[in-house]
């Protein structure tokens, strides 16, 4: 399927993602209710081709910019326990493939978060391309998916009463994306 059908005012080439106008956040269970946090610095590129399919995205999130809006509970995270920053300063996305199916689109890639890489797919909405008041060219996209963080050796927990924990093992990761043409 060519770019073009499905996205005509898109054009081909790279796009730079724009980190004061993106965001990546989370949803984690933290005991009976849901923790949402952000990772404050990174960077990405989107490569589009002329066919859907070829197109291609880059990320890297530096761990440290963690933000759940609770020094403490930020600077835990960032501790071997949960993310180890120092041993793995970064977290990263390289796409493996690009797909439609039903009139919905998918990013396939690697995820790379503590040193460990597996498969993810993120559901993806392509959200316009516009003209920015400097002479640029933007485009946005939303992206979501959920892992298991224990997939990738994040196995921090604390017990409670019964069959309970603090934390729950799935992890909501949403995207919000505006790429500048390079």
């Amino acid at each position: 399927m060519s770019i073009a059908a499905v996205a005509p005012e898109l054009t081909v080439g790279t796009w730079n993602i724009d980190p004061a106008h993106s965001e990546v956040t989370f949803v984690i269970r933290h005991l009976m209710t849901k923790v949402r946090g952000t990772f404050t610095e990174f960077t990405g590129s989107v490569q589009i081709a002329e066919e859907l399919s070829e197109s291609s995205a880059t990320a890297e999130i530096k761990v440290a910019s963690l933000d759940t809006r609770n020094a403490d509970r930020d600077a835990h995270v960032r501790t071997a326990d949960v993310l180890d920053v120092e041993n793995h300063p970064t977290m990263t996305f390289a796409t493996t493939g690009v797909r439609a199916e039903g009139g919905e689109y998918f990013l396939d890639g690697e995820l790379t978060i503590k040193g460990v890489t597996r498969p993810v797919s993120l559901s993806v909405e392509f959200n316009g391309v516009a003209e920015d008041p400097w002479g640029g060219t933007r485009a946005g996209f939303s992206a979501h998916t959920t892992i298991n963080r224990k997939d990738w050796g994040i196995e921090f927990n604390v017990p409670l009463k019964g069959d309970k924990a603090l934390l729950g093992d799935k992890v909501d990761l949403q995207l919000e994306v505006q790429a500048v043409r390079a």
